[in-house]
Order: structure tokens, then C-alpha cells, then sequence
């Protein structure tokens, strides 16, 4: 019996050969989730004293040397991991563009300067943050994330001046998933990032130190319908198995192209599988969660997900509609049409009724998603490099309209999220107010801002796909949007401040933040072309 056990245990071994693994064109995902593992082992051993300072220093090196990585590995093309992962053009422009989002959105989240620290009890369970500070500010994400919000447990952390520091191993992870869902060959691999970026993210929604409930509120839903939408997923893999008898995006495509007429597995599990990537982009039927969770959790963790969320999610929208799908693109292009427009009207028309300035920026997201979509529906080669443009774009406004939102704060200390809130801030703080309106013209697409040339190439490359309507659509929801958008610089700029107007803090890590990310804005406005010509260049896939 051992015998015939040990030959069947042979013949297995023989005919199923061990993996290749490729180290050198895996680097970049290799540093982050082994700098995602260090940070674990710093949570166990370095005392809490300068616990924050080493898990802020090696989440930022290991971003730069992930960065540096994806860069040396420019011009690449080929798979790794016996075809599990594609490290092509588009996977490493992608990648690095993730990355530049992370390393400014770990600045944003090592700030310290702008919370204060508690002063006094002013009621049973809760805290009062006086304006005055005690020694150096504290950061935006509660001291002791287990406990219940205003409850003797968290009054104990915060006296201690703990620090949840396991927010930076855990941006780490999510950005590995991050970086492995637009790279994924496969759709078991696609799954497995789709998780993994997913889980990190639902904890650091929940983690603010101010309206600790609302933030749970958001984690809470975020991570339900994240829940629902990953079913989704996993059953279109299983349909779309069925079709093709692998899950390898290559060997979908050839499979359909093989039997043309007979695709109706393939067909339904595509629609299966765009519910969880459209989900994660925030489009139209699935953008429910969007202002809820953007605005419960911690600004920092919303400009981190909105920005690198989107690039991740759309890059595996991409890949699998131009690897895997291309033989049913007559079926699916009149639905995505339809998609990026509802979702933009949505977004556009949802956004003008907005009260709260994430919110309104949650909707501009959604409409963000649309315009996105628009470049999608064009589904060939030369829209490829205006999604990678605006992605990019997107990314860094995105950041930099959060950070610069964060640094408004109420009497309390709070952030003043409110429209009203903002009223005469060009008045009291005529550079912030002058940098958050650049963000806003971006994102309605004025001229010589880096939000023009994206909306422009997106809308170029549909109308050259022959969905010119989509066009006409876009741009009377950026019309719509750009009201929207012009209300509230006009509201900064035109309007009185109130005699308890919010002030305005400073500190060092979100202002480098909001000042590089306009800088990029304007730059990429005017001499976008090397970006253009970078992304046009990316534009390959590995079939």
C-alpha cells in the first residue's frame, strides 16, 4: 500500500511541475508585503516609545524602494508565477502610480500636528478636545481601536497617549493587494488581491478618533456590501470557468474566440465578475457605499482609498476586458455605455445637493468613475494610455482636495467638513483656499489644469470609437459638476467669514502634501505630454 501511495505521489509530482518563481520582475509586490510583514514584527518588539516613528520610516522606505523597483523594471514584459501575474506596461505604469499615492498618503497619515491632545473630561463617556494643545498633537485614528467609543478603556489609552501604529502594516498590505489586483493573469490570482487589498481597507475605515461611530458605521458597511459584491466576483469566476475551463484571462479569451456562438456562460459570468470591480471603482448601480464610508472614515484612509482604490480597480477592469473578453466586447460595450452614464449623472447631479464637502467629494468620485468608464466603452489599444493619463491625474487631486479639507479645523478642534464651514476661507487663508479651488477646477476639467487634458483624452478617444453620445453626455455632467465645484470657491472667495470661523493649522507632512499635489496639478496642465507619451507607451498587455 506505501508503494503504490509513493509511485501515485511520483506520477503527481511528475505531471503537476513545481512553479517558477520570477524574484526580479515580483520585487516591487515582494518589498511591500515584506515591509508589510516587518511592520507586524515591530508591533510585537519595539517598545511603544518609538513604535510610530520606525513604522512611519519603514512604511515610506518601503514604498520608495517598491517605486524604484517598479522603475528599473520599465520596458518589461512577461509573466511570472507559471502565468498567475503579467508584469507588462500597463501592470508597472499602474504600480507606480499606486505607489506615488501611497507614499503621499502615508505622509497624510504619519501627521501628528493637527489633533489635539484631550484636555478634561466634560461628560459621563465622552472627551471634550480643548483648542489648546498639551505638548505635540496626536494623530487622526483612535488610541485603542477594540475599545467602545467614550468608554473608561479608550478615556485610559488616550491619558497613556497610545497610538494605534498597526495602521501602517496594514495600509502596507492593502497596497500589496493593491499593486497584485491590476497585475493578476488569473482570476483566482485577481481574487486573492481582491481580498487582500479589501480586508486591511474595512479595519482602517473604522479606526477615526473622532466620531468613532460614524466611522464604524462606514467600516461596518463598507465591509457587508464588500462582502456581497466579492460573491459576486467569485461566481463569475466560477461561470466564466465553465466557459473556458481555466481561469488564466489568456485561455478565457482564446476559448471565446474559439466558439464564438456559444458564450453564454461567458456572458453572464462577465456580468458576475463587473460587479465586484465595479464595486470597488464606485459606479453606477453599485456607488451606494461610497459617501457613507468616505466621509466616516479618517481623511487620510479616504484620500488613500479613493485614489489608489480607483487605479487598482479600473487596471483590473482593463485587463480583464482586453485579455480576457475582447471576443464579446459587440455585447458588453452598449452595457458599460450604459453604466458610465448613469453613473455620471448620478454622481454629478447627487454631488449639487451635497452639504458636506466629502461627501460632495465622494459623489465627484462617482461622476470621476463615469468619465473613467467613458474611456473603457472606447475598448481598444489607443484608450488605453487616456484611462492609464486620467488615473494618474485622478490619483493626485484626489489626495491633495482630502488633505487639504483636513486642515480646516472647528473650534474643537475637528475637522469643518460643513460647505458653511468653508465660508471667507480665501479671505482668512488665501493660499489653502487658492490650492483646494485648483484641486476643484481640476476635477471640472478647466483648462491648464492636469483634470482638462484627462477628460479631454478620455473624451478623444471615445468619439474616435464611435460613442460619440457618450461624449455629449460627459460634458454636460462636467457642466453640472463645474457648478458645483465653482459654488464653493465662490462661497471661499465672495462670502463674509462668520465670527466663529474655523481656523486653519499647518503642519508640516499634509501641507507637503497639498503643496506637491498642486504642483503636479498645474504642471501636468500645462506640459502633460512626456505623461501622455509615458502612459501611450504603457499601453501593452502580456496575452
Amino acid at each position: 500500500m506505501n508503494s503504490l501511495l509513493s509511485e501515485h505521489g511520483t506520477v503527481l509530482a511528475a505531471a503537476v511541475p513545481a512553479p517558477s518563481i520570477e524574484y526580479g520582475i515580483l520585487s516591487p509586490l515582494l518589498i511591500v508585503f515584506g515591509v508589510a510583514v516587518a511592520g507586524v514584527l515591530v508591533e510585537a518588539f519595539v517598545p511603544k516609545g518609538p513604535r510610530y516613528g520606525v513604522q512611519v520610516l519603514l512604511a515610506l522606505l518601503g514604498s520608495a524602494a517598491a517605486l524604484v523597483a517598479v522603475i528599473s523594471l520599465a520596458g518589461t514584459s512577461a509573466s511570472a508565477v507559471s502565468g498567475a501575474v503579467a508584469v507588462d506596461g500597463v501592470t508597472l505604469f499602474l504600480q507606480g502610480a499606486i505607489l506615488v499615492v501611497t507614499i503621499l498618503a502615508l505622509l497624510f497619515m504619519a501627521e501628528r500636528g493637527v489633533e489635539p491632545r484631550p484636555q478634561a473630561r466634560s461628560g459621563p463617556g465622552t472627551w471634550s478636545l480643548a483648542a489648546a494643545t498639551v505638548g505635540r498633537g496626536v494623530d487622526a485614528f483612535t488610541p485603542q481601536a477594540a475599545a467602545v467609543p467614550g468608554s473608561a478603556d479608550e478615556a485610559a489609552a488616550v491619558r497613556a497617549g497610545v497610538a494605534t501604529t498597526e495602521v501602517f502594516p496594514l495600509t502596507m498590505l492593502a497596497v500589496g493587494g493593491l499593486l497584485l489586483f491590476p497585475a493578476s493573469n488569473d482570476l483566482l490570482t485577481m481574487f486573492v488581491a481582491l481580498e487582500v487589498l479589501s480586508l486591511p481597507l474595512y479595519l482602517l475605515c473604522g479606526l477615526a478618533r473622532r466620531k468613532r461611530l460614524l466611522s464604524q458605521e462606514a467600516a461596518l458597511k463598507y465591509f457587508l456590501l464588500g462582502a456581497f459584491s466579492s460573491a459576486f466576483f467569485l461566481y463569475g469566476v466560477a461561470l466564466l470557468y465553465g466557459q473556458a475551463g481555466t481561469v488564466a484571462l489568456g485561455g478565457i479569451g482564446a476559448a471565446i474566440t474559439d466558439r464564438p456562438t456559444d458564450s453564454t456562460l461567458g456572458l453572464l459570468g462577465v456580468a458576475m465578475l463587473a460587479v465586484g470591480l465595479l464595486f470597488k471603482i464606485g459606479a453606477v448601480p453599485f456607488q451606494s457605499w461610497v459617501p457613507d464610508v468616505y466621509q466616516g472614515a479618517p481623511t487620510s484612509v479616504t484620500a488613500f482609498m479613493a485614489a489608489a482604490t480607483k487605479i487598482a480597480a479600473v487596471g483590473a477592469l482593463l485587463r480583464v476586458l482586453h485579455v480576457a473578453v475582447p471576443g464579446l466586447r459587440d455585447d458588453w460595450r452598449p452595457v458599460l455605455a450604459a453604466i458610465a452614464i448613469a453613473t455620471m449623472v448620478a454622481g454629478a447631479v447627487m454631488a449639487v445637493t451635497q452639504t458636506d464637502v466629502k461627501r460632495m467629494l465622494a459623489y465627484s468620485s462617482v461622476a470621476h468613475a463615469g468619465f473613467l468608464l467613458t474611456g473603457l466603452t472606447a475598448a481598444d489599444d489607443s484608450s488605453v494610455g487616456a484611462v492609464l493619463f486620467y488615473l494618474v491625474i485622478y490619483g493626485l487631486g484626489t489626495v491633495g482636495a482630502f488633505a487639504a479639507v483636513s486642515l480646516v479645523r472647528s473650534a474643537d478642534g475637528g475637522e469643518a467638513t460643513g460647505l458653511a464651514d468653508l465660508a471667507g476661507l480665501g479671505r482668512t487663508n488665501p493660499l489653502l483656499a487658492t490650492l483646494f479651488a485648483l484641486f476643484l477646477l481640476s476635477f471640472a476639467g478647466i483648462p491648464l489644469t492636469g483634470g482638462f487634458v484627462a477628460k479631454f483624452a478620455v473624451f478623444e478617444a471615445a468619439a474616435h470609437a464611435g460613442v460619440a453620445y457618450l461624449v455629449i453626455v460627459g460634458v454636460i455632467c462636467s457642466a453640472i459638476a463645474a457648478f458645483f465645484y465653482i459654488r464653493v470657491i465662490v462661497l471661499m472667495f465672495f462670502t463674509d467669514p462668520p465670527a466663529d470661523a474655523p481656523t486653519v493649522r499647518t503642519p508640516i507632512l499634509t501641507s507637503m502634501v497639498v503643496a506637491g499635489t498642486a504642483a503636479a496639478t498645474v504642471v501636468l496642465g500645462i506640459l502633460p505630454q512626456p505623461l501622455l507619451d509615458l502612459a501611450d507607451h504603457s499601453s501593452t498587455f502580456v496575452r
